[in-house]
Order: C-alpha cells, then structure tokens, then sequence
C-alpha cells in the first residue's frame, strides 16, 4: 500500500495538487473495500466513520486515482462507472451476469497466448487489452 499512496503523492505534487487527509482516507478505503466499487457504493463506506466527506469528494478523488494509474475505470453496462484497483500489475478479465450484475474475475494464460498470437499474425502490437464476458452466473441460471 506504501507504493500505491506514494504514486498517487507523486502525482498529486506533479499536478499542483495537495495531499489531504481526505484524500488519504478515501484511498485506504478503496483498496481496503476491493474492486469494481462505484463511487456511490464507496461513498457510503466512507460516510460511516468520515461523514463529513462528500459524495463529490469521492468522485473527485476515484478519478484522479485513475488518472495517475492506481484505479481503472470499467463499465459493465449497470449504467455505473466502477473502479479497481491497479496492483502489481497483474492482468485479469471478467465475467459478468446481466440478472445479478456479479462480477468474476479470472485469468487464463490460453486466452493471453491466443491474443499473442493473433496479434503477431496481424503484425501489431498490442499495448492493452479488456475482455469482458456477459452471461448468467450459476446462481441465476438456477433460479
């Protein structure tokens, strides 16, 4: 978390903007709550122990932590933006059921190989990627 709270300290110096205690409370909530928070539903964590942080705040802050590289921003057709966290590095992609909206995360080193592949045989090369697959979850599939 020391790595994270610096790059986003950097940032904010580089940017012309302060490091606040807000800004510090609302970074160790987001990474402390996981992935694919909204803003409201990060927000409303917040609002439990720091009331006097505001919804505006929130969204100020989610976007500058995208920005700088510590948050992506998804939309996975719920009509929100979500935010997860960037940490190591690491690739993954998602599974989303359109009756719950639950959101799988998973990787397969199959699905990178393939894309590396396809890639060189249409010789490009390939700087990011997102894979995105809509469905029903077991849970919703039984029901």
């Amino acid at each position: 978390m020391g790595k994270i709270r610096e790059t986003f300290r950097r940032y904010l110096s580089e940017k012309g903007l302060k490091s606040t205690q807000q800004r510090d409370i609302i970074l160790d909530e987001f990474l402390r709550a996981g992935s694919h928070l909204s803003t409201e539903e990060l927000y409303l964590r917040i609002r439990q122990t720091h009331p006097h942080i505001g919804y505006a705040t929130v969204y100020r802050t989610l976007k500058l932590f995208s920005e700088c590289g510590i948050a992506s921003e998804h939309n996975f057709g719920d009509g929100q933006t979500r935010y997860e966290s960037v940490t190591g590095g690491e690739h993954h992609d998602h599974l989303i059921c359109t009756k719950c909206k639950r959101i799988i995360e998973f990787e397969d080193p199959r699905i990178e190989t393939l894309q590396d592949e396809v890639a060189r045989r249409h010789d490009f090369k390939i700087i990011d990627h997102r894979l995105e697959l809509y469905g029903l979850c077991a849970d919703c599939r039984a029901s």
